[in-house]
């Protein structure tokens, strides 16, 4: 890894430039997902989300159907895929050439919402550990691939995370991967650190003060922290109220050099990301 930033993705045949920060706006279509806010079900409420992330600002729709929160009960690729059906059909017929991300661990099913439905990217909160065939699918269908590092699975990752050298361990999580795809082929990887898979509320704060050090992998940096249990059980209240933290956060991550932000709320983002880039043009 030689640290030179890659400053571009590659979507659908066209560069994207990662100069300036990306805002990715999050549609659960799940009944559980850990901020209630955040659960789209119906027609109507995957359509109304599906146009509150665009008219806000967001540069990307990602869209999930499994709820990977801790304890979360396990859901069958059938489900999650009637789901992802149900949400891309709407999602593309409201807007077309939107670009849309894929959250999911399962090859099958990433490889049904790329070549069925003009998914962009896939996003694997496993980094390949859940299904043996990701890694062959994404160099296949050559598509930009979002890689998180989560320590056991989300129905068991929250049971005491322990590591040796946490930095160390997810350092060699990502090295040992990115030569693995490297060597399949793939372009365009997107680290993301995985802010509350398999990490003690500590953890995360660590990682997050020692954010630079994952640009020495010379990729693009995804960071979810939005309305996580970092924020509202340090500020004792509830993901409902933990929009003020989350902000607060975006802004540090945006300083500590974070591409894409993956938010639930968008419009608050963009105003962050703005502000930033405008203080980024002073002298």
């Amino acid at each position: 890894m030689n640290g030179q930033m890659e400053r571009t993705i590659a979507i659908k045949g066209k560069l994207m430039e990662l100069s300036s920060p990306k805002v990715m706006g999050i549609l659960n279509v799940t009944p559980d997902s850990f901020y209630t806010g955040s659960r789209k079900e119906t027609e109507k409420e995957i359509a109304e989300r599906t146009e509150q992330i665009l008219s806000e600002g967001a540069d990307f729709i990602d869209i999930g159907a499994y709820s990977s929160r801790p304890d979360a009960d396990a859901v069958s690729a059938k489900e999650e895929t009637a789901r992802l059906r149900k949400g891309l059909t709407i999602v593309r017929r409201m807007a077309p050439e939107a670009i849309v991300s894929v959250d999911t661990f399962r090859a099958d099913v990433a490889s049904m919402c790329v070549e069925e439905y003009g998914v962009s990217l896939i996003n694997d909160i496993s980094g390949g550990q859940m299904n043996a065939d990701m890694f062959d699918t994404v160099a296949r269908l050559q598509v930009p691939y979002i890689m998180m590092h989560m320590k056991g699975t989300p129905q068991d990752m929250q049971r005491d995370p322990h590591y040796d050298n946490l930095r160390t361990e997810m350092a060699r999580y990502f090295a040992q991967r990115i030569i693995t795809l490297h060597e399949r082929g793939v372009k365009d990887i997107i680290l993301d650190p995985g802010f509350g898979f398999g990490k003690t509320l500590d953890h995360n704060y660590e990682i997050f003060k020692h954010l630079e050090d994952f640009k020495l992998f010379g990729l693009p940096l995804l960071v979810c922290i939005s309305r996580k249990s970092m924020i509202y059980k340090l500020l004792n209240n509830t993901p409902e109220e933990a929009l003020n933290g989350t902000t607060a956060l975006h802004a540090m991550a945006l300083m500590k050099g974070a591409d894409i932000l993956r938010v639930h709320d968008v419009r608050a983002c963009v105003e962050t990301v703005k502000i930033f880039r405008q203080m980024n043009l002073q002298k």
